[in-house]
């Protein structure tokens, strides 16, 4: 007997059945290929060129808008009126408009005297402003930290207020309301919010509140978040190239034409009148900021978007962190959507214009296609067409438009260029996780009305200094992620097979998204600190 004769230990019973199996199994698949599988995979890749039309038409206009604002200097001082605030001794103080400051919390042990501090540096009349720390903590030791932090600042004479609740009803949004109960808000003419990893400069309130002072239907000022720790691993300069198109651009083009932008949650400031008539803070959703801001548009506020202002903050630095900020960030406007399509058709206090703004620019193309295209066509679709090649996809779909999308992309962080391809197969990882949430927020899912708060590791540079590297621990739940490791071995078998037999030759993209996909399943992304 051979070693490597099969047929002396498999019955040859058995073989012929394999065999048979084998044969019905390939007659079966032949037989549905014509009729079912080749026109449902045709099916799926003509609506995501459509979606990717879509978003290319979308990226281009919002390209031609900021060419043209900068063309054309259009900076805020220009569309709106804006003076500096000037003393009036008559009046002494009286003439500064009385702020508000929120600083809403929750467990925030590392960044709570950053927050705190800066709050209480900004600078403006003393008997003129009020910081506000809404603290959500459950753990006591972190409780009396926050309050004796508060305390030792109302010591040296600022007008600092502690507020807690007993419970956390509504998450932030819910701090947020039971703060503008306070007696003492109803004599605030603006109200500051600040998250806690938030800094703002001490200049903050002179270059905003003149807007909000000078031009009456204005009811917001935004100002853009600046990040401290960009620089700390390859993950944070992924966010930063996302988060710097968004402000660069996307904030920009809404401010600039008048349609419509988001509240970004924190570094902005509210004329409270205007955020009382949209209805005040609700928590519907996990994205109360920008459930206030499309309220508040529908009735005829306007916005401002600041982009010279900056106001510094951290990124999460841990995949586990990102990844519940971003399910967060795309269930909430898919689940806000749902419940606000009928309300903005029907709208009559806003044109047509902000109409279809709204619903298709803001809310269809870049909070519910963006997410779905990339994942189901660049990570599902389009590899499945190398196993069905009667399928065949269009070179402008497949390659011209996404690679005009992404060097749109590239201009809100041009010193990242050279990061292109890890940017794309890091956006395409975690479209995973934002299609996943867009459909729990479209459908109201089990995880619809979940809320983590970010984690925030507060001055990384000084506890570098001071502090040994921490030894990193594998810990099973923490790190396996079987969904990424299932996506990725999809696109690691189809490269296999298009390296041995396809003809598509998309077997170098196929296995470097699945290694990054493995990577993301690991849950390694964001633990090696190299110096970019």
């Amino acid at each position: 007997m051979e070693l490597g004769d099969s047929s002396a230990v498999i019955p040859d019973s058995f073989m012929g059945y394999r065999d048979d199996f084998t044969m019905q199994m390939s007659m079966i698949l032949d037989q549905i290929r014509a009729p079912l599988i080749v026109p449902v995979l045709r099916l799926a890749v003509y609506i995501c060129l459509t979606m990717s039309v879509m978003l290319f038409v979308e990226r281009v206009y919002m390209g031609i808008v900021i060419s043209l604002v900068k063309l054309f200097g259009r900076k805020p001082e220009k569309r709106f009126k804006w003076e500096p605030m000037k003393d009036d001794i008559e009046l002494g103080n009286s003439v500064y408009p009385m702020v508000l400051v929120q600083i809403p919390m929750y467990n925030e042990r590392e960044v709570y005297q950053l927050s705190i501090g800066a709050a209480c540096g900004l600078s403006w009349p003393s008997d003129r402003i009020v910081i506000q720390v809404l603290d959500d903590s459950t753990d006591p030791t972190i409780k009396d930290l926050v309050e004796m932090e508060c305390s030792r600042w109302a010591s040296k004479g600022v007008n600092i207020k502690y507020e807690i609740r007993d419970n956390r009803n509504g998450y932030k949004a819910g701090a947020l309301k039971e703060g503008m109960k306070k007696s003492y808000v109803k004599s605030c003419d603006y109200v500051a919010i600040f998250d806690a990893d938030f800094q703002p400069e001490p200049d903050y309130l002179w270059r905003t509140v003149p807007f909000l002072l000078h031009n009456p239907k204005l009811a917001l000022v935004q100002a853009r978040w600046k990040f401290v720790n960009s620089d700390e691993c390859l993950m944070t300069r992924m966010q930063e190239m996302s988060l710097d198109y968004h402000f660069t651009v996307e904030q920009e083009v809404g401010s600039s034409t008048y349609a419509f932008f988001g509240f970004n949650g924190t570094a902005g400031i509210w004329r409270i009148s205007a955020l009382n008539e949209a209805g005040g803070w609700k928590d519907r959703t996990t994205v109360e900021d920008m459930d206030l801001a499309v309220r508040a548009s529908l009735k005829g506020w306007k916005f401002l978007y600041l982009g010279s202002l900056k106001v510094k903050n951290e990124l999460p630095s841990t995949f586990k962190a990102y990844r519940y900020q971003q399910h967060r960030w795309s269930c909430g406007p898919a689940n806000l959507f749902r419940k606000m399509a009928f309300e903005i058709m029907t709208n009559k206090n806003v044109t047509l214009w902000k109409k279809v703004h709204v619903i298709y620019s803001f809310f269809v193309v870049r909070k519910i296609v963006a997410h779905i295209v990339t994942f189901i066509f660049y990570c599902v679709v389009l590899p499945a067409t190398v196993l069905v090649p009667e399928v065949i996809v269009p070179k402008w779909g497949a390659v011209y438009i996404p690679s005009i999308i992404t060097l749109l992309n590239a201009v809100g962080t041009p010193r990242s260029l050279h990061l292109m391809v890890f940017w794309i197969l890091f956006e395409n990882v975690m479209s995973l996780h934002r299609t996943k949430a867009t459909f729990i927020g479209l459908l109201e899912g089990g995880r619809v009305n979940e809320w983590i708060v970010t984690e925030k590791l507060g001055d990384l540079k000084a506890k570098s200094a001071t502090k040994a590297p921490k030894k990193l621990r594998f810990r099973f739940g923490d790190r396996i992620h079987v969904l990424e490791l299932g996506v990725g071995m999809y696109l690691f078998s189809i490269g296999c097979y298009d390296a041995l037999f396809g003809k598509n030759h998309y077997y170098l993209y196929l296995f470097a998204q699945a290694i990054a996909f493995f990577i993301a399943g690991c849950g390694q992304i964001g633990t090696v600190v190299p110096n970019y």
